[in-house]
C-alpha cells in the first residue's frame, strides 16, 4: 500500500483497518480513495466498508483471501473501449460475477493553482483518453498514472501548479485541490460497466431480465466461430458481447469474452449453451446475475 502518494496513505489505512474489522462488509476496488471505482462501490453498496487496492489483482486477492467479500471491477467503458487486461483477470481470478453496476464518469480538472497555469494533467490512460480533445483544446500534456484519485495525491503531494489531476470531483476535497474544470469529458454518454465479484454464486431468483457472462475457445476449423454462435440465434438468445482475445502470444483468436441475457433454467438459454459446448473446446461460466440495465 506504500505505493500510494504520501497524501493518501492515512485516508488509505484508516480504510484498511475498518474493512479488516468487518470483512463481510468490505468491498475492494482497484484506485486511490476518491476514484470512480471507489464512487462506484459507495452507489453499488450503500453499506460497505470500501478497501482501496493498487491493483485488480490485488483486488481479487482481496476476495479470495478473505478480507473482502466482493471486489467490484470495471470492464468497460462507453467512449473508450473495454479494460485492459480485464478478459484474462477474471476467468484466472476464479471468483463468480453476481452483479453488474452502471457509472455515470464525471472528470474534473484539479490542482493547487489556476487552470491557465496547467500544462500537464496526470490520470489514468483511460480517463486521458476520454478526455483527449479537451486537454489538446486546452494545450494540456496528458501525463499516464495507474489511476485518477492517486494523480489527484500524488499533484496535491507535488504542489506544483503547473501540473494538474483529472479524477472524480469527490477527489478535489478529498486531497485539499482546487477544481479547475468539471465535465471536461469528449462526450456526454460517458459510462463505465463494472461488475461484482465474489467467492461464490447467488441463486438466480427474482428479478426480471438475466445476464450470463462466459469465456469459450472454439475448434481450429472451419466455421467453427459461426457453429458456436448458431445456436443462441436458433434459440432466440440476445447476445450483447461478443469479443475475443489473443493467449499466449499465439496471434490465433480463439478464445472469447460473451454475454448474453438470459439464465440457466430458461429452455432456449440451455439449449443454446449446449449447442455452444458442443463445437467449443471448452466453456467456462463467469456467473449469471440481474441486469442493472435493460439491453435493447
Amino acid at each position: 500500500m506504500q505505493t500510494y502518494a504520501a497524501p493518501a496513505r492515512p485516508i488509505v489505512d484508516a480504510m484498511i483497518a475498518a474493512a479488516a474489522a468487518e470483512p463481510d462488509r468490505a468491498v475492494s476496488f482497484q484506485g486511490a480513495p476518491g476514484a470512480n471505482s471507489h464512487v462506484a462501490v459507495i452507489e453499488a453498496f450503500p453499506d460497505a466498508l470500501p478497501l482501496p487496492c493498487f491493483s485488480f489483482d490485488d483486488a481479487l486477492d482481496a476476495v479470495k483471501d478473505g478480507r473482502a467479500a466482493h471486489a467490484l471491477i470495471p470492464i468497460e467503458n462507453s467512449l473508450h473501449g473495454r479494460v485492459a487486461d480485464i478478459h484474462f483477470l477474471l476467468p484466472e481470478s476464479g471468483l463468480v460475477i453476481t452483479a453488474e453496476h452502471f457509472l455515470p464518469i464525471r472528470h474534473a480538472l484539479m490542482g493547487v493553482g489556476a487552470r491557465d497555469e496547467v500544462v500537464e494533467a496526470m490520470s489514468h490512460p483511460q480517463a486521458l483518453g476520454q478526455c483527449r480533445h479537451w486537454l489538446r483544446a486546452h494545450g494540456i500534456q496528458p501525463v499516464n498514472y495507474p489511476d485518477t484519485a492517486g494523480a489527484a495525491a500524488i499533484v496535491a503531494e507535488m504542489a506544483d501548479p503547473r501540473v494538474a489531476a483529472l479524477a472524480p470531483p469527490g477527489a478535489a476535497a478529498l486531497y485539499g485541490l482546487n477544481l479547475l474544470g468539471v465535465d471536461i469529458a469528449d462526450a456526454d454518454h460517458n459510462m463505465t460497466r463494472f461488475v461484482a465479484l465474489a467467492r461464490g454464486s447467488r441463486p438466480a431468483v427474482g428479478a426480471e431480465a438475466w445476464m450470463t457472462t462466459f469465456v469459450f475457445a472454439v475448434k481450429n476449423v472451419p466455421a467453427a466461430l459461426y457453429k458456436a454462435m448458431g445456436g443462441f440465434a436458433t434459440n432466440g438468445v440476445n447476445m450483447t458481447k461478443l469479443e475475443s482475445y489473443q493467449r499466449g502470444g499465439s496471434f490465433a483468436a480463439t478464445e472469447f469474452f460473451c454475454d448474453v441475457e438470459g439464465k440457466p433454467g430458461e429452455p432456449g438459454f440451455d439449449r443454446a449453451m449446449e449447442e455452444l459446448g458442443f463445437h467449443a473446446k471448452w466453456v467456462r461460466v463467469l456467473g449469471t446475475y440481474a441486469q442493472a440495465r435493460r439491453r435493447g
